[in-house]
C-alpha cells in the first residue's frame, strides 16, 4: 500500500475504493500516519492542527455547517480575542456532528437566513468549510447581543469601519433579512459615523 497515494481524509466507506481495509487501516493509525478526528473519518497525521482537523471532520459530515460569531470575527480580524472553542452554525431542525480533539459550541440558526452572508473558507485538505462575512457576522453580533454582550459587536463594527472598503450601505442592506438586529446597528452607525 502506497502511504503516498492516499487522500489526505479517509472514511470507512473509502477503504475498497483504496484497496485498503479495516485491519489495513488499524495500521495506518497504529504506524501514526493518519488519526482518528470523529467516528468513522481519519486525517494524515500532522496535516492539521485539532480545530483545523474538527473543521474537516465537521465539512465532512454537515457541509452546511458555517463557521461563525466569535470564530467568523476572529478570521475576518475583527477582534483581539482568541477563540476558546469553534463556534459553528447549522440550521435550525438539524443535527450537529461528533468531533475528537476539540471544543466546539454549536449554534442553529434560522433555515431562511441560513446562507445570508456564506462564504467558504478553504481547508488543508483541499475542502472548505462554511464561513459567515463580517457583515453577517457582525449582524449576528447585533442580534444575539443579549447573549454576546455589547461591547463585542461595538468593537467588531469599529474595526470593521476603518477597515478600507466596507460600506455602512451594505451592511444595512444585509441587515434588512434580520428586522430585530437592523435598529441596533443603524443606531450603533449613527454613533460611530
Amino acid at each position: 500500500m502506497y502511504i503516498a497515494t492516499m487522500p489526505d481524509l479517509l472514511s470507512y466507506n473509502d477503504l475498497g475504493s483504496r484497496g485498503l481495509t479495516r485491519h489495513g487501516l488499524d495500521r495506518l493509525i497504529e504506524s501514526g500516519e493518519f488519526e482518528r478526528i470523529s467516528p468513522g473519518l481519519f486525517l494524515r497525521s500532522g496535516l492539521a492542527d485539532d480545530t483545523t482537523a474538527a473543521w474537516i471532520a465537521i465539512a465532512a459530515k454537515r457541509p452546511d455547517a458555517t463557521l461563525c460569531l466569535l470564530t467568523a470575527l476572529s478570521l475576518h480580524e475583527l477582534t483581539d480575542e482568541i477563540p476558546a472553542r469553534s463556534d459553528i452554525a447549522v440550521p435550525r431542525g438539524t443535527q450537529p456532528v461528533t468531533v475528537h480533539h476539540a471544543p466546539i459550541a454549536w449554534h442553529r440558526f434560522d433555515a431562511d437566513t441560513f446562507n445570508v452572508g456564506r462564504t467558504e473558507h478553504a481547508l488543508p485538505d483541499g475542502s472548505s468549510i462554511g464561513l459567515y462575512s463580517a457583515e453577517r457576522t457582525l449582524i449576528d453580533l447585533f442580534r444575539l447581543r443579549h447573549a454576546w454582550g455589547n461591547d463585542i459587536a461595538l468593537g467588531a463594527l469599529k474595526q470593521w469601519l476603518r477597515q478600507r472598503g466596507n460600506s455602512p450601505g451594505s451592511l444595512l442592506t444585509m441587515a434588512e433579512d434580520f428586522p430585530k438586529a437592523r435598529p441596533a446597528i443603524q443606531h450603533a452607525l449613527e454613533v460611530l459615523l
